[in-house]
Protein backbone atom coordinates (compact mmCIF):
# COMPACT_ATOMS: atom_id res chain seq x y z
CA UNK A 1 0.00 0.00 0.00
CA UNK A 2 1.58 3.61 -0.58
CA UNK A 3 2.79 5.47 2.04
CA UNK A 4 0.30 8.26 2.51
CA UNK A 5 0.50 11.73 4.64
CA UNK A 6 -2.23 14.14 6.05
CA UNK A 7 -0.96 17.91 5.23
CA UNK A 8 -2.88 20.06 8.02
CA UNK A 9 -3.10 23.35 6.56
CA UNK A 10 -3.97 26.71 8.21
CA UNK A 11 -2.39 30.01 7.75
CA UNK A 12 0.07 28.61 5.29
CA UNK A 13 -2.39 28.88 1.90
CA UNK A 14 0.36 27.93 -0.71
CA UNK A 15 2.06 25.76 -2.87
CA UNK A 16 5.42 27.60 -2.75
CA UNK A 17 7.77 27.45 -0.01
CA UNK A 18 5.34 25.29 1.82
CA UNK A 19 7.88 23.29 4.34
CA UNK A 20 4.77 21.20 5.53
CA UNK A 21 3.31 20.23 2.45
CA UNK A 22 7.15 19.72 1.11
CA UNK A 23 8.34 17.21 3.74
CA UNK A 24 5.04 15.50 3.31
CA UNK A 25 5.77 14.87 -0.34
CA UNK A 26 9.35 14.14 0.15
CA UNK A 27 8.79 11.44 2.76
CA UNK A 28 5.62 10.07 1.05
CA UNK A 29 3.78 8.71 -2.31
CA UNK A 30 0.11 10.31 -1.51
CA UNK A 31 -1.10 13.38 0.41
CA UNK A 32 -4.06 14.68 1.80
CA UNK A 33 -4.58 17.93 2.25
CA UNK A 34 -7.33 19.59 4.86
CA UNK A 35 -8.26 22.63 6.05
CA UNK A 36 -10.28 21.96 9.44
CA UNK A 37 -12.61 25.11 10.51
CA UNK A 38 -12.95 25.74 14.19
CA UNK A 39 -12.67 28.96 15.04
CA UNK A 40 -13.85 28.24 18.72
CA UNK A 41 -10.22 26.48 19.04
CA UNK A 42 -8.62 29.80 18.74
CA UNK A 43 -10.93 31.74 21.19
CA UNK A 44 -10.02 34.24 22.56
CA UNK A 45 -8.56 35.70 19.53
CA UNK A 46 -10.95 33.73 17.18
CA UNK A 47 -10.74 35.10 13.41
CA UNK A 48 -12.39 38.89 13.16
CA UNK A 49 -15.16 39.53 10.24
CA UNK A 50 -12.53 41.03 8.34
CA UNK A 51 -10.40 38.16 8.36
CA UNK A 52 -12.92 35.50 7.71
CA UNK A 53 -13.44 37.59 4.72
CA UNK A 54 -10.12 37.04 3.82
CA UNK A 55 -9.94 33.53 4.61
CA UNK A 56 -13.29 32.70 2.53
CA UNK A 57 -11.82 34.02 -0.88
CA UNK A 58 -8.59 32.14 -0.20
CA UNK A 59 -9.58 28.91 0.47
CA UNK A 60 -11.57 29.10 -3.32
CA UNK A 61 -8.22 30.28 -5.03
CA UNK A 62 -5.97 27.31 -2.83
CA UNK A 63 -8.92 24.55 -3.48
CA UNK A 64 -8.41 25.59 -7.69
CA UNK A 65 -4.61 25.41 -7.23
CA UNK A 66 -4.76 22.12 -5.30
CA UNK A 67 -7.48 21.07 -8.20
CA UNK A 68 -5.06 21.83 -11.22
CA UNK A 69 -2.21 19.80 -9.54
CA UNK A 70 -4.60 16.67 -9.39
CA UNK A 71 -5.66 17.06 -5.70
CA UNK A 72 -8.55 17.79 -3.72
CA UNK A 73 -8.72 20.08 -0.86
CA UNK A 74 -10.57 18.02 1.88
CA UNK A 75 -12.36 21.16 4.32
CA UNK A 76 -14.07 20.28 7.29
CA UNK A 77 -15.80 21.88 10.30
CA UNK A 78 -15.18 20.76 13.54
CA UNK A 79 -12.84 19.21 16.24
CA UNK A 80 -9.30 19.70 14.64
CA UNK A 81 -8.02 16.58 16.35
CA UNK A 82 -11.03 14.30 16.01
CA UNK A 83 -10.61 15.18 12.17
CA UNK A 84 -7.05 14.53 11.58
CA UNK A 85 -7.98 10.91 13.16
CA UNK A 86 -10.86 10.45 11.33
CA UNK A 87 -8.93 11.21 8.34
CA UNK A 88 -6.05 8.91 9.16
CA UNK A 89 -8.62 6.40 9.87
CA UNK A 90 -10.49 6.75 5.97
CA UNK A 91 -7.46 7.37 4.27
CA UNK A 92 -4.71 4.94 5.98
CA UNK A 93 -2.65 7.93 6.46
CA UNK A 94 0.05 7.17 9.26
CA UNK A 95 1.74 10.71 9.59
CA UNK A 96 0.40 14.19 9.88
CA UNK A 97 2.38 17.34 8.81
CA UNK A 98 2.01 20.99 9.62
CA UNK A 99 3.52 24.37 9.75
CA UNK A 100 3.12 26.04 13.18
CA UNK A 101 1.54 28.89 14.51
CA UNK A 102 2.50 30.74 17.46
CA UNK A 103 -0.79 32.09 19.26
CA UNK A 104 -0.80 31.07 22.63
CA UNK A 105 -4.31 29.27 22.29
CA UNK A 106 -3.17 27.54 19.54
CA UNK A 107 0.24 26.74 20.80
CA UNK A 108 -1.18 24.96 23.73
CA UNK A 109 -3.78 23.01 21.29
CA UNK A 110 -0.72 22.25 18.88
CA UNK A 111 0.81 20.17 21.80
CA UNK A 112 -2.21 18.45 22.75
CA UNK A 113 -2.77 17.33 19.22
CA UNK A 114 0.75 16.55 18.80
CA UNK A 115 0.70 14.09 21.71
CA UNK A 116 -2.95 12.52 21.11
CA UNK A 117 -1.81 11.53 17.67
CA UNK A 118 1.39 9.64 18.42
CA UNK A 119 -0.66 8.06 21.31
CA UNK A 120 -2.96 6.72 18.91
CA UNK A 121 -0.17 5.55 16.46
CA UNK A 122 0.27 8.42 13.89
CA UNK A 123 3.48 10.35 13.58
CA UNK A 124 2.99 14.11 13.64
CA UNK A 125 5.53 16.51 12.47
CA UNK A 126 5.53 20.29 12.50
CA UNK A 127 7.97 22.74 10.83
CA UNK A 128 8.46 26.37 10.54
CA UNK A 129 6.42 27.95 7.93
CA UNK A 130 5.33 31.06 8.87
CA UNK A 131 8.18 33.21 10.27
CA UNK A 132 11.89 34.00 9.16
CA UNK A 133 13.35 32.45 12.46
CA UNK A 134 11.75 30.42 15.28
CA UNK A 135 11.04 32.57 18.56
CA UNK A 136 12.80 30.46 20.61
CA UNK A 137 16.56 30.58 17.65
CA UNK A 138 17.44 34.43 18.41
CA UNK A 139 18.62 34.65 22.12
CA UNK A 140 21.44 37.00 23.90
CA UNK A 141 24.78 35.72 24.18
CA UNK A 142 24.06 34.60 28.07
CA UNK A 143 20.76 32.84 27.09
CA UNK A 144 16.99 34.37 27.74
CA UNK A 145 14.78 36.39 24.72
CA UNK A 146 14.94 39.94 23.32
CA UNK A 147 12.74 42.02 25.10
CA UNK A 148 14.25 45.47 22.61
CA UNK A 149 14.03 45.25 18.90
CA UNK A 150 17.42 47.15 18.33
CA UNK A 151 19.61 43.95 20.10
CA UNK A 152 17.19 41.73 18.57
CA UNK A 153 17.66 43.18 15.52
CA UNK A 154 21.88 43.59 15.24
CA UNK A 155 21.84 39.98 17.02
CA UNK A 156 19.40 39.01 13.73
CA UNK A 157 21.72 40.04 11.10
CA UNK A 158 24.98 38.30 12.88
CA UNK A 159 23.16 34.57 12.30
CA UNK A 160 23.89 32.49 9.79
CA UNK A 161 21.64 33.09 6.24
CA UNK A 162 18.56 31.64 5.59
CA UNK A 163 18.20 28.49 3.85
CA UNK A 164 16.27 28.32 0.24
CA UNK A 165 13.17 28.60 -0.34
CA UNK A 166 10.95 25.53 -1.63
CA UNK A 167 9.81 25.19 -5.16
CA UNK A 168 6.25 24.72 -5.75
CA UNK A 169 5.59 21.23 -6.49
CA UNK A 170 4.60 20.06 -9.99
CA UNK A 171 1.79 17.49 -8.80
CA UNK A 172 -0.18 16.54 -6.12
CA UNK A 173 -0.71 12.81 -5.82
CA UNK A 174 -3.70 12.24 -3.69
CA UNK A 175 -5.80 9.41 -2.24
CA UNK A 176 -8.39 6.98 -5.55
CA UNK A 177 -10.82 7.59 -2.84
CA UNK A 178 -11.62 11.75 -1.86
CA UNK A 179 -12.95 11.55 1.60
CA UNK A 180 -16.04 13.71 2.15
CA UNK A 181 -15.63 17.61 1.99
CA UNK A 182 -17.46 20.69 1.92
CA UNK A 183 -16.81 23.18 -0.19
CA UNK A 184 -15.59 26.92 1.22
CA UNK A 185 -18.84 28.36 0.73
CA UNK A 186 -20.24 25.80 2.38
CA UNK A 187 -18.55 27.47 6.01
CA UNK A 188 -20.80 30.30 5.72
CA UNK A 189 -17.42 32.32 6.80
CA UNK A 190 -18.55 35.61 5.33
CA UNK A 191 -19.57 38.15 7.99
CA UNK A 192 -23.17 39.35 8.44
CA UNK A 193 -23.83 43.05 6.08
CA UNK A 194 -21.97 44.03 3.55
CA UNK A 195 -19.47 46.27 4.81
CA UNK A 196 -16.91 44.80 3.23
CA UNK A 197 -18.10 45.15 -0.36
CA UNK A 198 -15.21 47.47 -1.13
CA UNK A 199 -12.53 44.72 -0.34
CA UNK A 200 -12.18 43.30 -3.43
CA UNK A 201 -11.51 46.86 -5.37
CA UNK A 202 -8.31 46.81 -3.04
CA UNK A 203 -7.43 43.31 -2.36
CA UNK A 204 -6.85 39.59 -4.35
CA UNK A 205 -6.64 36.99 -1.75
CA UNK A 206 -5.02 33.94 -2.74
CA UNK A 207 -1.25 33.04 -3.51
CA UNK A 208 -1.38 34.48 -7.42
CA UNK A 209 -2.38 37.45 -5.72
CA UNK A 210 0.72 37.46 -3.13
CA UNK A 211 2.80 37.68 -6.01
CA UNK A 212 0.68 40.45 -7.66
CA UNK A 213 1.45 42.04 -5.02
CA UNK A 214 5.32 41.80 -4.33
CA UNK A 215 5.87 42.15 -8.04
CA UNK A 216 4.20 45.71 -7.63
CA UNK A 217 6.26 46.19 -4.95
CA UNK A 218 9.39 45.70 -6.11
CA UNK A 219 9.16 46.95 -9.36
CA UNK A 220 8.04 50.75 -8.14
CA UNK A 221 8.37 50.96 -4.40
CA UNK A 222 11.59 48.97 -2.12
CA UNK A 223 13.70 51.61 -3.55
CA UNK A 224 11.55 54.66 -2.48
CA UNK A 225 10.59 52.76 0.77
CA UNK A 226 13.01 54.08 3.26
CA UNK A 227 11.57 57.10 2.11
CA UNK A 228 8.15 56.76 1.35
CA UNK A 229 7.12 54.62 4.13
CA UNK A 230 6.01 57.09 6.60
CA UNK A 231 4.07 58.98 3.89
CA UNK A 232 0.48 57.55 3.88
CA UNK A 233 -1.00 59.68 0.89
CA UNK A 234 1.74 57.69 -1.40
CA UNK A 235 2.27 54.07 -2.55
CA UNK A 236 5.25 53.72 0.06
CA UNK A 237 4.83 50.29 1.53
CA UNK A 238 4.22 46.77 0.48
CA UNK A 239 0.62 45.83 1.27
CA UNK A 240 1.85 42.11 1.74
CA UNK A 241 1.02 41.69 5.45
CA UNK A 242 -2.67 39.98 4.75
CA UNK A 243 -0.95 37.72 2.32
CA UNK A 244 1.97 36.81 4.90
CA UNK A 245 -0.48 36.80 8.07
CA UNK A 246 -2.66 34.14 6.06
CA UNK A 247 0.35 32.50 4.42
CA UNK A 248 -0.28 32.73 0.77
CA UNK A 249 3.60 33.88 0.98
CA UNK A 250 6.30 33.23 3.41
CA UNK A 251 8.45 35.67 4.46
CA UNK A 252 11.97 33.64 3.63
CA UNK A 253 10.11 34.25 -0.29
CA UNK A 254 10.15 37.92 -0.02
CA UNK A 255 13.53 38.12 1.66
CA UNK A 256 15.33 36.07 -0.56
CA UNK A 257 13.98 38.18 -3.45
CA UNK A 258 14.17 41.37 -1.87
CA UNK A 259 18.01 40.23 -1.00
CA UNK A 260 18.61 38.88 -5.05
CA UNK A 261 17.60 42.50 -5.92
CA UNK A 262 19.75 44.37 -3.69
CA UNK A 263 23.05 41.77 -4.78
CA UNK A 264 22.09 42.33 -8.37
CA UNK A 265 21.81 45.98 -8.46
CA UNK A 266 24.36 46.86 -5.44
CA UNK A 267 21.58 48.47 -3.48
CA UNK A 268 22.07 46.48 -0.24
CA UNK A 269 22.00 49.81 2.42
CA UNK A 270 18.65 50.92 0.40
CA UNK A 271 16.45 48.10 0.91
CA UNK A 272 17.93 46.90 4.31
CA UNK A 273 14.77 48.84 6.24
CA UNK A 274 12.27 47.17 4.52
CA UNK A 275 13.87 43.65 5.49
CA UNK A 276 14.42 45.28 8.92
CA UNK A 277 10.47 45.25 8.97
CA UNK A 278 10.91 41.56 8.32
CA UNK A 279 12.68 41.26 10.97
CA UNK A 280 10.49 43.36 13.01
CA UNK A 281 7.50 40.56 12.57
CA UNK A 282 9.48 38.14 13.63
CA UNK A 283 10.34 40.16 16.76
CA UNK A 284 6.67 40.23 17.40
CA UNK A 285 5.95 37.20 17.43
CA UNK A 286 9.64 36.02 19.71
CA UNK A 287 7.64 38.61 22.01
CA UNK A 288 4.20 36.81 21.51
CA UNK A 289 5.72 33.66 22.24
CA UNK A 290 7.74 34.64 25.65
CA UNK A 291 4.82 36.55 26.57
CA UNK A 292 1.72 34.62 25.82
CA UNK A 293 -0.48 36.70 28.43
CA UNK A 294 0.38 40.11 26.69
CA UNK A 295 -2.70 40.01 24.61
CA UNK A 296 -4.89 40.18 27.33
CA UNK A 297 -2.33 42.09 30.21
CA UNK A 298 0.36 44.74 29.84
CA UNK A 299 3.58 43.62 30.21
CA UNK A 300 4.20 46.56 32.48
CA UNK A 301 2.42 44.85 34.99
CA UNK A 302 2.07 48.68 36.29
CA UNK A 303 -0.07 49.92 33.67
CA UNK A 304 -3.01 46.93 35.32
CA UNK A 305 -3.89 49.92 37.90
CA UNK A 306 -3.73 52.50 35.09
CA UNK A 307 -6.85 54.87 35.44
CA UNK A 308 -8.38 54.16 31.67
CA UNK A 309 -11.90 55.35 31.30
CA UNK A 310 -14.29 53.98 28.58
CA UNK A 311 -16.22 56.88 26.89
CA UNK A 312 -19.02 55.37 24.34
CA UNK A 313 -19.29 58.25 22.05
CA UNK A 314 -15.92 58.75 21.79
CA UNK A 315 -15.24 55.43 20.92
CA UNK A 316 -18.07 55.07 18.61
CA UNK A 317 -17.11 58.03 17.12
CA UNK A 318 -13.12 56.56 17.28
CA UNK A 319 -14.54 53.45 15.14
CA UNK A 320 -16.38 55.47 12.21
CA UNK A 321 -14.01 57.95 11.87
CA UNK A 322 -15.90 60.76 13.42
CA UNK A 323 -13.61 61.99 15.74
CA UNK A 324 -13.15 65.72 14.02
CA UNK A 325 -9.86 64.99 14.06
CA UNK A 326 -8.73 64.38 10.45
CA UNK A 327 -5.61 62.52 10.13
CA UNK A 328 -7.66 60.21 13.10
CA UNK A 329 -11.00 59.91 10.82
CA UNK A 330 -9.27 59.60 7.41
CA UNK A 331 -7.17 56.35 9.20
CA UNK A 332 -9.81 55.26 10.63
CA UNK A 333 -12.48 55.15 7.37
CA UNK A 334 -9.76 53.98 5.54
CA UNK A 335 -9.82 50.77 7.60
CA UNK A 336 -13.40 50.59 7.61
CA UNK A 337 -13.59 50.60 3.41
CA UNK A 338 -10.53 49.00 3.16
CA UNK A 339 -9.75 46.07 5.70
CA UNK A 340 -6.18 47.99 6.10
CA UNK A 341 -4.62 51.29 7.65
CA UNK A 342 -1.33 52.47 7.13
CA UNK A 343 1.07 51.59 9.58
CA UNK A 344 2.12 55.32 10.65
CA UNK A 345 -1.70 55.90 10.84
CA UNK A 346 -2.40 52.77 13.20
CA UNK A 347 0.33 54.25 15.78
CA UNK A 348 -1.67 57.71 15.41
CA UNK A 349 -4.89 56.37 15.62
CA UNK A 350 -3.95 53.90 18.63
CA UNK A 351 -2.40 56.87 20.85
CA UNK A 352 -5.56 59.30 20.07
CA UNK A 353 -7.78 56.22 21.22
CA UNK A 354 -5.74 55.55 24.19
CA UNK A 355 -3.75 58.73 25.39
CA UNK A 356 -6.39 61.38 23.93
CA UNK A 357 -9.24 59.39 24.45
CA UNK A 358 -8.04 57.18 27.81
CA UNK A 359 -9.54 54.10 26.43
CA UNK A 360 -7.97 50.81 27.50
CA UNK A 361 -5.60 49.56 24.80
CA UNK A 362 -7.32 46.49 24.23
CA UNK A 363 -10.49 48.27 23.35
CA UNK A 364 -8.95 49.47 20.86
CA UNK A 365 -6.79 46.28 20.08
CA UNK A 366 -10.33 44.20 19.44
CA UNK A 367 -11.17 46.41 17.16
CA UNK A 368 -8.03 46.24 15.13
CA UNK A 369 -8.18 42.47 15.47
CA UNK A 370 -11.93 42.79 13.38
CA UNK A 371 -11.53 44.83 11.13
CA UNK A 372 -8.39 44.50 9.93
CA UNK A 373 -7.61 41.74 7.10
CA UNK A 374 -3.88 41.43 8.31
CA UNK A 375 -5.19 41.04 12.43
CA UNK A 376 -1.76 39.29 13.79
CA UNK A 377 -1.83 38.53 17.09
CA UNK A 378 1.48 39.58 17.72
CA UNK A 379 1.75 42.71 15.65
CA UNK A 380 -1.70 43.97 16.73
CA UNK A 381 -0.72 43.38 20.42
CA UNK A 382 2.75 44.51 19.94
CA UNK A 383 1.43 47.88 18.24
CA UNK A 384 -0.99 48.30 21.08
CA UNK A 385 1.08 48.02 23.98
CA UNK A 386 3.54 50.03 22.51
CA UNK A 387 1.88 53.11 21.78
CA UNK A 388 -0.02 52.57 25.29
CA UNK A 389 3.35 52.57 26.71
CA UNK A 390 2.52 49.55 28.55
CA UNK A 391 4.81 46.64 26.36
CA UNK A 392 7.84 45.83 26.04
CA UNK A 393 10.48 48.05 24.12
CA UNK A 394 7.06 50.44 24.42
CA UNK A 395 6.78 54.12 23.76
CA UNK A 396 7.80 56.48 26.14
CA UNK A 397 4.76 57.16 28.83
CA UNK A 398 5.30 61.13 27.91
CA UNK A 399 5.14 60.57 24.29
CA UNK A 400 1.84 61.99 22.59
CA UNK A 401 1.28 62.24 18.93
CA UNK A 402 -0.04 65.49 18.00
CA UNK A 403 -2.23 64.15 15.13
CA UNK A 404 -2.35 67.89 13.17
CA UNK A 405 2.19 68.20 13.63
CA UNK A 406 2.34 64.59 11.98
CA UNK A 407 -0.56 65.41 9.09
CA UNK A 408 1.53 68.33 8.29
CA UNK A 409 4.75 66.25 8.44
CA UNK A 410 4.16 63.44 6.80
CA UNK A 411 0.84 64.42 4.32
CA UNK A 412 1.75 67.95 3.68
CA UNK A 413 -0.63 68.47 0.87
CA UNK A 414 -3.54 66.21 1.88
CA UNK A 415 -3.28 63.61 -0.29
CA UNK A 416 -4.50 61.00 2.36
CA UNK A 417 -6.90 63.36 4.40
CA UNK A 418 -8.43 64.41 0.87
CA UNK A 419 -9.19 61.03 -0.18
CA UNK A 420 -10.48 59.69 2.64
CA UNK A 421 -12.02 62.91 4.41
CA UNK A 422 -13.78 64.73 0.96
CA UNK A 423 -15.71 66.66 2.96
CA UNK A 424 -12.74 68.89 3.88
CA UNK A 425 -10.97 68.52 1.01
CA UNK A 426 -11.48 72.40 -0.20
CA UNK A 427 -9.74 73.90 2.79
CA UNK A 428 -6.26 75.16 2.09
CA UNK A 429 -3.43 73.06 2.75
CA UNK A 430 -2.79 75.34 5.77
CA UNK A 431 -6.03 74.00 7.57
CA UNK A 432 -6.38 70.49 6.03
CA UNK A 433 -5.43 68.58 9.43
CA UNK A 434 -6.99 71.18 11.43
CA UNK A 435 -10.08 72.73 10.23
CA UNK A 436 -11.01 73.85 13.74
CA UNK A 437 -8.41 76.87 13.23
CA UNK A 438 -9.61 78.05 9.87
CA UNK A 439 -10.38 81.71 10.03
CA UNK A 440 -14.73 82.59 9.08
CA UNK A 441 -13.68 84.08 5.95
CA UNK A 442 -11.55 80.49 5.07
CA UNK A 443 -14.31 78.54 6.35
CA UNK A 444 -16.80 80.71 4.29
CA UNK A 445 -14.70 80.97 1.21
CA UNK A 446 -15.01 77.05 1.31
CA UNK A 447 -18.28 76.93 2.18
CA UNK A 448 -17.69 74.85 4.70
CA UNK A 449 -19.84 74.62 8.01
CA UNK A 450 -17.76 73.19 11.69
CA UNK A 451 -19.90 71.09 13.09
CA UNK A 452 -22.29 70.69 10.27
CA UNK A 453 -19.94 69.75 7.32
CA UNK A 454 -17.50 67.94 9.12
CA UNK A 455 -17.56 67.09 12.84
CA UNK A 456 -16.13 69.16 15.87
CA UNK A 457 -13.25 67.89 17.52
CA UNK A 458 -14.45 65.44 20.09
CA UNK A 459 -12.12 66.06 22.43
CA UNK A 460 -9.55 69.39 23.12
CA UNK A 461 -5.79 67.73 21.89
CA UNK A 462 -3.97 70.58 24.34
CA UNK A 463 -6.45 69.60 27.05
CA UNK A 464 -6.41 65.59 27.05
CA UNK A 465 -3.00 65.56 26.21
CA UNK A 466 -2.10 67.45 29.43
CA UNK A 467 -4.68 65.07 31.42
CA UNK A 468 -2.84 62.09 30.21
CA UNK A 469 0.41 63.08 31.15
CA UNK A 470 -0.84 63.63 34.68
CA UNK A 471 -2.13 59.74 35.21
CA UNK A 472 0.85 58.92 33.72
CA UNK A 473 3.06 60.83 35.62
CA UNK A 474 0.95 59.57 38.88
CA UNK A 475 1.41 56.16 37.35
CA UNK A 476 5.32 56.76 37.09
CA UNK A 477 6.35 57.89 40.78
CA UNK A 478 4.44 54.71 41.92
CA UNK A 479 6.65 52.33 39.58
Amino acid sequence: MPSTAIVWIRRDLRLKDNPALNAALNNHEKVVIVYVSNTQEEAPWEMGAASRWWIHHSLINFAERIKKHGNTLIIRQGGSLKTLIELSAETGAKSVYWNRLYDPTIVKRDKFIKQQLVENGIAARSFNGALLREPWDVEKEGGGFYKVYTPFSRRYFQLTELGPEHEAPDSLPGVERIPQHLKPEQLNLLPIGNWYSEFSRYWEPGEEGAGIKLNQFMDDVVLRYATDRDVPGVSGVSRLSPYLHFGEISPRQIWHRVQQYASFSQREEEVKPYLKQLVWRDFAHHLLYHLPHTPQRPFRELFADFQWQHDDALFRAWCQGKTGIPLIDAGMRELWQTGWMHNRVRMLTASFLTKNGLVHWLEGAKWFWDTLLDASLANNTMGWQWTAGCGVDAAPYFRIFSPVRQGDRFDQQGLYIKKWVPEIANLPEKYIHQPWAAPAPILSEANFVLGKSYPLPIVDLSTTRKCALERYQALKKGD
